[in-house]
């Protein structure tokens, strides 16, 4: 089984640490870390991430705006974001992803279990997104 590549964006060292260090536990994932918001694209380009788990809340730049530079890159427009917040509990949680320009939100401190059902569905829904014929796609 290919391990997914997955980018973690947060401006607090622990806590990428923490999650690059989890998730490849697992034995599923490759996990890159950066600590700058500002260099994400560059460690995208660098990395070709499956995913991108961003934080909100950064110096520099936020990550709702990253998010944004994000789309607006032709080579990760399809790539999925999933914002990590302390910003919402666990329960208040919403964001799936499934509506049009939406994106997944998992609130912080992360359960593996949470982050990983996250992941797995962001990533299943761009596969379904990619099988879609581009005549097809909303733009």
């Amino acid at each position: 089984m290919k391990k997914r590549c997955i980018l973690v964006v947060d401006d607090d060292l622990h806590a990428t640490r923490v999650i690059k260090l989890t998730l490849e536990r697992t034995g599923r994932y490759e996990v890159r870390e950066i600590n700058d918001s500002t260099r994400v694209i560059e460690a995208a380009r660098l990395f070709k991430p499956d995913v991108i788990l961003l934080d909100i809340c950064m110096p520099r730049a936020e990550g709702v705006e990253v998010a944004f530079q994000i789309r607006a890159d032709a080579e990760f427009q399809s790539t999925p974001i999933v914002f990590l917040t302390s910003l919402v509990s666990e329960r208040e949680s919403v964001g799936d992803g499934t509506a049009e320009g939406a994106f997944h939100f998992v609130a912080k401190p992360a359960r593996l279990a949470r982050l990983i059902a996250c992941i797995e569905k962001a990533l299943e829904q761009s596969r379904c997104e990619d099988r879609i014929p581009a005549d097809r796609q909303s733009v």
